[in-house]
């Protein structure tokens, strides 16, 4: 495969597009589908021919005279520069065309030189901004969805791409994701529905050459397969593994009328603070006690939301007091001088395992609607009992939103290193870093608790013989992004912003 440019260079894609997709490559090439869905565990290359592909398909649009455009988008904006950014950065420069195309470093835009054809990013937090997407010249012919289920479902996908299919005949969409564990997923579900123009591709990373992916990648994808076969097949194979142990199984997924709404009367409302890239959640929903029958069908969700921006949004909808998370005390005062109705949890032992199964068993149906509550949604259907690495059930409901570390992790505050376990009950400042500007800052610490106990906690070991322990689900933020404790591995690197000051 030696596809020709506009300066007549001959590349290899042998060297970039892994063998499993050379007939998707001539799919692409021939335009046979419009959609391409891309499923594939870790290293299975498919972001990697997605970026490739767009590459290619734009030089080849300016060879014959067409001036065609594209659009990467991910769920969350900060996401962008470290994942489809830098990839479709590197995919320039192993097609061997880094001179013939615009990199910036401070802007999330590239343009191929000799057509000032564009490549924008956009992520999907921010649907105005989508809304509004234009170009100068030509249209947008290539669209980039990737981690496809970070979307909230189908109804958000349409939307997106009515908005930048516009002014073309022919278009191109990539859809690449690891498929999620249920076979109950919007994202999995979707893609078994036939529908003209589309083709679903499955890849794992077997199919890729060796020395692409390196010897501690394979060795970490064999040890998971002894230790733990189920985890091995989803996330190396990228296989619906249908655990069969989904908690929920009253959840049903439906439009909830605006008449429906309207003969609600037994309103509740609940409020769950987020931090880092944890999302701030509102939920609003009506119980019919009679038929046992829980409706959700409002619902606002964001990332790092001021407390101030969470109550303009929600005002219109506050019609009776909040029951909101009892950890954040300056939060709930803060919204209760803004003048909303709120109040703490009350919490006991056992209460998170109590309100679940109270959930999943005393009430008959739990009705969602998807696109109104597509946060709900996503997480009712998708919450599962889990496994050991014996394949044994864990008999307690899985509490994977708390994150926190253990309490004698040093924390680099600007008064000193201190265990963290010292600083309960005190507030300051702690170094940190502003993902925007890319450099070390300094942000205030408060309300240091005590959140879990007998967690399972993970040590991490760094080059330099600092360890940190945390619970497995605790975000750390790496050069790719960030990512769970449970997810990291020998070829991650952690930010160290000591190197960023």
């Amino acid at each position: 495969m030696m596809p020709q440019t506009s300066e007549s260079l001959q590349v290899n894609l042998n060297d970039i597009i892994a063998p499993s997709f050379y007939s998707l490559h001539h799919d692409v090439k021939q335009e046979r589908f419009t959609e391409f869905w891309l499923r594939g565990g870790r290293g299975s290359t498919k972001s990697s021919f997605a970026s490739a592909e767009i590459i290619l398909g734009m030089m080849r649009d300016a060879d014959a005279g067409e001036h065609t455009n594209a659009v990467a988008l991910r769920k969350v904006k900060d996401t962008l520069h470290d994942s489809v950014f830098e990839q479709l950065s590197w995919a320039i420069e192993k097609l061997g065309v880094s001179h013939q195309w615009h990199i910036p470093q401070s802007k999330l835009e590239i343009t191929y030189k000799p057509t000032g054809q564009k490549i924008l990013f956009r992520g999907a937090d921010n649907p105005k901004k989508i809304k509004s997407t234009k170009v100068k010249k030509g249209y947008i012919k290539y669209i980039w969805f990737e981690e496809l289920d970070e979307f909230y479902g189908p109804e958000e996908i349409r939307v997106i791409n009515q908005s930048l299919m516009r002014g073309g005949e022919k278009f191109l969409v990539l859809y690449s994701y690891n498929p999620p564990k249920s076979s109950r997923s919007w994202v999995n579900h979707e893609a078994k529905i036939p529908k003209p123009g589309r083709k679903v591709h499955t890849s794992d990373y077997r199919a890729v050459p060796k020395e692409w992916l390196g010897s501690i990648f394979i060795a970490d994808a064999e040890h998971l397969m002894r230790t733990n076969e189920m985890a091995y097949q989803h996330e190396y194979l990228g296989e619906e593994v249908g655990t069969g142990l989904e908690i929920f199984t009253n959840v049903t997924l439906r439009k909830i009328t605006d008449e429906e709404i309207r003969a609600f009367d037994r309103i509740k409302q609940g409020l769950d603070f987020g931090y880092a890239v944890d999302p701030v959640c509102f939920e609003k929903m009506h119980y019919d006690k009679t038929r046992k029958r829980l409706y959700i069908f409002y619902e606002f969700s964001g990332i790092k939301t001021s407390n101030r921006k969470l109550y303009v949004a929600i005002k219109d909808q506050l019609s009776t007091i909040t029951t909101a998370d009892s950890a954040e005390p300056k939060s709930i005062s803060e919204l209760k001088g803004y003048g909303m109705q709120i109040k703490g949890a009350k919490k006991g032992p056992d209460s998170v395992d109590y309100g679940i199964k109270f959930l999943s068993e005393d009430i008959e149906e739990i009705i969602i609607d998807p696109v109104r509550c597509p946060r709900a949604a996503k997480e009712f259907i998708n919450y599962a009992l889990e496994t050991n690495q014996q394949g044994e059930v864990i008999s307690s409901y899985p509490d994977k939103d708390n994150h926190c570390i253990t309490g004698d992790t040093i924390v680099n505050t600007l008064s000193g290193d201190f265990p963290i376990s010292q600083l309960v009950g005190r507030e300051g400042l702690v170094h940190c870093y502003d993902e925007k500007n890319k450099k070390a800052t300094a942000s205030r610490y408060l309300d240091v608790r005590l959140t879990r106990e007998k967690a399972k906690v993970y040590e991490i070991e760094l080059e330099d013989g600092r360890r940190i322990k945390a619970t497995e689900d605790h975000l750390v933020l790496t050069q790719d992004g960030w990512k769970q404790v449970k997810n990291i591995g020998c070829t991650d690197s952690i930010l160290d912003i000591s190197n960023h000051a």
